[in-house]
């Protein structure tokens, strides 16, 4: 599993990003998938996950009916639509993979992609 985040950038508030998850691997349907985000100082933050075939999903309260997390098995990629955007979900947000669906927690995550600039302005 090699994944690449991407659709970062800059928004106002109320503003919608969409972001891409590609993995460039051939195993990209055997993981589960997650968003976590990051601010400077703070612990990463899970965001939202998605099962192997996109049957389950889980999101963070602050988050929820505003984001919706999705994937493609067949282009090996994932996404997270974010809507109503607030300041407060300015962070470096980070796509992540793991063999088994489950609990929250970053340690879980096997693999990381790099990361992605949300910056919202007031």
């Amino acid at each position: 599993v090699q994944l690449q985040a991407s659709g970062g950038g800059l928004v106002q508030t109320g503003g919608s990003l969409r972001l891409s998850c590609v993995d460039s691997g051939r195993s990209f349907g055997g993981y589960a998938l997650g968003w976590f985000r990051q601010v400077p100082g703070k612990e990463r933050e899970f965001v939202a996950a998605i099962s192997r075939t996109g049957g389950i999903t889980s999101y963070a309260d602050s988050v929820k009916g505003r984001f919706t997390i999705s994937r493609e098995n067949a282009k090996n990629a994932g996404y997270l639509q974010m809507n109503s955007l607030e300041p407060e979900d300015t962070a470096v947000y980070s796509c992540a993979a793991k063999p088994l669906w489950g609990g929250q927690s970053a340690r879980e995550y096997a693999y990381w992609g790099q990361g992605t600039q949300v910056t919202v302005s007031s």
